[in-house]
């Protein structure tokens, strides 16, 4: 009898060991491929984020170009009219026709 048990837990081990390890393989792979798809995605998150940035600096930078044409074309005559537009009475808001 223990001679037969013998053989089944040799048979079990030689069919049950490669089918264990075959599933564990089969799992990591999975694993792997899951981490992958999520660097994959983060990735393309973050270059969209860097993208929106590199756009928004652009539009900082031509308004800060404006802004220093502004500044250094117009010299005192700036503030002259800065000035200017600070006296003018304010004018009464439109009233618009249509909502009567």
């Amino acid at each position: 009898m223990s001679t037969q048990v013998f053989v089944l837990a040799i048979l079990a081990l030689a069919v049950g060991m490669p089918v264990t390890l075959a599933m564990i393989g089969e799992i990591a792979k999975r694993h792997i491929k899951f981490k992958e798809r999520r660097l994959e995605l983060m990735a393309d998150k973050t270059a969209e984020k860097a993208a929106q940035y590199a756009a928004q600096v652009e539009r900082l930078e031509q308004r800060m170009r404006v802004l220093e044409r502004i500044a250094t074309d117009k010299g005192v005559t700036l503030a002259d009219q800065i000035e200017g537009l600070r006296d003018e009475p304010k004018l009464a808001a439109p009233v618009n026709e249509e909502l009567n």
